[in-house]
């Protein structure tokens, strides 16, 4: 009986201990998010703050001005959206597709990991280096033009590949193998299972990793200026070959300049922008997600 007591007591008392490590562990995560969120809560905030009186209709409609009060947006805005829609077009049907081809139709063999081994180190590889591929290659060797809508479009695209090379490969890898054979079973070819089988349930998951991938591009500075993109231009992109500005690159620009009102009001107003466009095209893709979700 005494053996018996004493061993409730240390179960008992080993149960106390874990439930106040589990406490203490769920207070410090808590505490840790909270530090994250109200970090983040009051840099935007300020912000916001400093873009009052700045951010309106004729700072979202008129191009740059030497004159911060006349200064304008529309120029970059534009661009942006220009640089994102082709780089969206690009990256989604390659990424998809090598991802599709390593996870159903490549073999397991020594090719296929040197393969996926260097897309794992190109995730990786600071975006100043995919500047110089850019100006080396779409610049240099391509010939379509210094600062031009589709070489910044290719060079940030070679930037993102990777992530949505691999973002879509864990989402394909995610479907249960189980829903594959019973496609086989009812006689479907490969690609009738990847089509409709595979590919739908994946397409959440290719479709977060997209946007993830896509809001690292939208704030890239370093590539467009390795291929020469100007930091301010006074007219909207009209064609593929046109000189381009982003914001990232118009808002560099304003604070390099030596008036206070750029340095915060108007800074703060494109910044502002920036996150507003961003979160737009991200809420966009998230609708576009729910539906396939839904869908499937």
């Amino acid at each position: 009986m005494a053996a018996e007591s004493t061993d409730a007591n240390a179960d008992s008392a080993f149960g106390r201990i874990s439930r106040r490590k589990d406490v203490a562990f769920r207070l410090l995560a808590l505490a840790a998010t909270l530090v994250g969120i109200a970090s983040l809560a009051l840099l935007l905030a300020n912000v916001a703050i400093d873009a009052v009186g700045w951010l309106d209709w004729g700072f979202l409609t008129s191009p740059p001005h030497p004159f911060p009060e006349q200064a304008g947006f529309l120029p970059a805005i534009v661009g942006s959206i220009a640089i994102m829609l082709l780089i969206a077009l690009i990256t989604f049907p390659l990424g998809v597709g090598a991802a599709v081809y390593l996870e159903e139709y490549a073999s397991d063999g020594p090719l296929t990991t040197f393969i996926q081994l260097n897309i794992a180190n190109l995730a990786g590889v600071p975006s100043i280096v995919y500047g110089l591929l850019g100006l080396g290659l779409f610049v240099g060797m391509l010939d379509i033009g210094y600062g031009s809508v589709i070489a910044a479009a290719f060079t940030v695209g070679l930037l993102i590949l990777p992530i949505v090379i691999i973002s879509a490969q864990e989402a394909i890898r995610a479907v249960p193998d189980s829903q594959r054979q019973a496609s086989y079973g009812m006689g479907a070819t490969k690609w009738q299972t990847i089509r409709s089988v595979v590919l739908p349930r994946a397409m959440p998951g290719i479709m977060t990793g997209t946007i993830l991938a896509l809001g690292r591009a939208i704030g890239e500075t370093a590539p467009l200026i390795m291929i020469a993109a100007p930091t301010t231009v006074f007219g909207v992109p009209t064609g593929l070959l046109s000189k381009v500005s982003a914001m990232p690159l118009q808002i560099y620009n304003w604070a390099s300049y030596p008036q206070q009102a750029f340095q915060y009001g108007v800074v703060a107003a494109g910044v502002v922008t920036l996150l507003v466009i961003l979160l737009t095209i991200n809420s966009i893709a998230i609708v576009i997600r729910n539906r396939f979700e839904r869908s499937t």
